[in-house]
């Protein structure tokens, strides 16, 4: 099922009818999060689960490779499965993997957001401990809000892009150190 923008808007005028401030939506694809603020608008959090479809088959090169959604695997080859695509990715965008790091990549093409609002405090700074569920950032794909999730236990080592800059797909975000 596929939600337009007529059927959010249905969504958060009934919402606005009731007494609650907040609603969760989770689905195998996304989880939605919608709050109210103290001035009765709605804000929306939202997290991207599975990855987009592939895309349109294109010459068998390094960039063409790095660009394909990981395919699923077992989880006893995940470890090494997800070693080899990194290198691989790395590799072609020019960020290769370090030793001890993990690679918070954009999830979609989109705007880079380091806090949630103008003029608010980042989510995270070098050197902010996160778990893996600890949002670093926002990218922002066709008006929509996208939470970026650490995806591991560690600290920020270094931040790559500025504040609202473009994105690509899978880009590296930042670097986390993990944790031993």
């Amino acid at each position: 099922m596929d939600l337009t923008s007529d059927d959010v808007q249905d969504i958060l005028n009934l919402l606005d009818g009731l007494p609650f401030g907040e609603m969760h939506l989770q689905t195998a694809r996304f989880s939605l999060s919608l709050r109210r603020t103290a001035d009765g608008e709605w804000t929306q959090e939202m997290q991207i689960r599975s990855a987009p479809a592939s895309p349109p088959a294109a010459p068998a090169d390094a960039t063409a490779e790095a660009a394909r959604p990981a395919q699923a695997v077992a989880p006893d080859q995940e470890a090494a499965s997800d070693q080899e695509a990194a290198a691989r990715q790395g590799a072609a965008q020019g960020s290769p993997e370090r030793d001890g790091m993990r690679a918070v990549r954009a999830p979609l093409p989109g705007t880079f957001y380091r806090a949630p609002m103008p003029g608010a405090p980042p989510f995270v700074d070098t050197g902010s401990h996160v778990e893996p569920d600890t949002v670093v950032a926002i990218i922002e794909t066709m008006k929509l809000m996208n939470s970026v999730c650490a995806g591991a236990r560690g600290t920020v080592a270094e931040i790559l892009l500025a504040d609202a800059q473009p994105a690509q797909q899978d880009a590296a975000l930042m670097w986390i150190r993990e944790d031993p």
